[in-house]
């Protein structure tokens, strides 16, 4: 069976309506990079030189943040010291618009920090202290955790379990917490850490990585049919509808009660930092079925939004644009990324390609009907520079040059299809019959038209060579025509 075409905007705008309430183990995760310069006299270890820090909501905490940066609204419950680390991460959770957080305070216990030294050059993790009381809530606060939560999963589309084994989710948070979703029809998501999944019976889908689920099942779990093969005995014990196991580079697999089991592989992509990538996944998987996706879909979502997170450096957060970016074809992004529709963007994109040093060329033309004489200008304009910038007239710009029976696709159409081209970085629309305006604000490297025009005819030869550019003619492909393509398709005979 094919793979179903994945509707992700429709999918965005039903998750931007949805809420899940989040519950787990808030930390403080703090990143201290710098450079490797020495090695300690004092013991064989590296000595970072300390050049930036950052500090991010981590653990469960950064679950919720992606959970918000995906596009749907999040109820947080979590559990904190009395420290300046708890306050820290309630100042940084309140600043969240679409975070909604109920932190209980534990007086008794820090509140759990962690600090990574990283090396900025190879993104290598040297070194992480951590300062925790991994031991179980006291009963008085188990009672205040489970008080705060279960008036919040009537409001919330879906629960998520993330279970980081700091104390917050006991035997008893969670049988409460999911014996009360399930009562109200909730779906519940737990990401495990506990290799007794007796204690999650009757979550929806459990989320483990294989070695967790290696252990859990006593199994090698080292490839998809193998993972099959390990999960109906543990779906039967938990009482869920799926498992989904993530692998790192090697995919995911998602293993349903009834329906074919699904494997993806990993996105190509080089890996910075895999810190927080579980609870991207968790996020993700957790929108998408809140808002009703299958679960091919929302395996999908999920993949993709590992491959966003591993790219960055720290605990990071993952937004419905690069998700968007990631997951859809490069062709369907083309039109969005590529054709100039706000003031300042294209100034903004100039700039960039400066400060990169990359060298702009630039065409002009109304390309009604693109064919392969404009293709073949298109690809030697590009082979002349580094990024190519297209000046398309606008249908009324078109309708004055070419008569009013032009253009025979409007403005938008003629963009989209030039932004498909893989010659073209980026389309600019103009009003005015000439495009030299666009080109004095432009200033490219490189300006380029067909070889039926001299220098001298060129549009804006001054202005470019002025500024030490210079100006490439490309030999026409002779036998193609719009205005003759036109006239035949209207009947008019070769």
């Amino acid at each position: 069976m094919p793979t179903p075409i994945l509707d992700f905007d429709a999918l965005a705008q039903a998750i931007s309506g949805r809420t899940v309430l989040c519950i787990g183990d808030i930390m403080l995760d703090e990143f201290v990079y710098g450079e490797v310069s020495r090695i300690s006299p004092e013991a064989p270890a590296p000595v970072i030189a300390a050049q930036r820090s950052e500090i991010h909501v981590g653990g469960a905490g950064n679950v919720a943040r992606n959970v918000a940066s995906l596009g749907a609204r999040c109820i947080f419950i979590g559990l904190v010291g009395e420290d300046d680390a708890g306050a820290r991460l309630k100042a940084a959770l309140g600043e969240q618009d679409d975070i909604e957080s109920v932190l209980v305070c534990d007086p008794s216990r820090p509140t759990t920090r962690k600090v990574r030294f990283v090396s900025e050059h190879f993104s290598t993790h040297m070194l992480r202290a951590d300062w925790e009381q991994a031991a179980p809530a006291s009963d008085a606060i188990e009672t205040r955790l489970i008080d705060a939560i279960l008036p919040q999963i009537a409001r919330a589309d879906l629960v998520l379990i993330s279970d980081y084994a700091k104390g917050v989710l006991t035997a008893r948070v969670i049988r409460h917490t999911i014996d009360a979703a399930r009562k109200l029809g909730k779906p519940v998501i737990v990401d495990p850490k506990s290799l007794n999944w007796a204690i999650y019976r009757g979550a929806t889908l459990l989320t483990p990585n294989r070695k967790e689920f290696s252990e859990a099942t006593r199994s090698r779990a080292d490839t998809p049919q193998s993972i099959v093969d390990a999960s109906e005995d543990v779906m039967r014990l938990a009482d869920c509808e799926a498992i989904l196991v993530t692998q790192g580079e090697h995919g995911m697999t998602l293993v349903p009660r009834n329906g074919e089991p699904v494997h993806v592989p990993a996105f190509p992509v080089k890996v910075r930092d895999v810190s927080g990538a579980g609870d991207t996944v968790a996020a993700a998987l957790a929108v998408s079925l809140a808002a009703g996706a299958g679960w091919d879909t929302a395996l999908r979502m999920a993949n993709a939004a590992a491959a966003v997170a591993v790219g960055k450096q720290g605990t990071a957060s993952v937004s419905a644009a690069e998700l968007r970016r990631k997951i859809l074809p490069h062709a369907y992004l083309a039109a969005e990324e590529k054709i100039v529709l706000e003031p300042g963007a294209l100034d903004a994109q100039l700039a960039e390609w400066k400060r990169q040093g990359q060298r702009v060329g630039f065409t002009n033309g109304c390309f009604d009907i693109l064919h392969p004489g404009h293709v073949k200008v298109l690809t030697a304009a590009r082979a002349a520079c580094d990024r190519l910038i297209v000046g398309l007239n606008s249908d009324a710009s078109v309708r004055r040059l070419k008569g009013a029976d032009r253009p025979v696709q409007d403005e938008r159409a003629r963009a989209e299809v030039l932004a498909a081209l893989e010659a073209v970085d980026l389309v600019v629309i103009f009003e005015e019959d000439t495009p030299i305006d666009l080109i004095t604000r432009i200033t490219p490297s490189v300006l380029v038209k067909g070889g039926d025009y001299t220098r001298e005819q060129v549009v804006g030869h001054e202005v470019v060579e002025a500024a030490g550019g210079t100006v490439v003619l490309v030999d026409i492909l002779q036998g193609f025509s719009t205005t003759a393509l036109v006239h035949r398709a209207r009947g008019g005979g070769k």
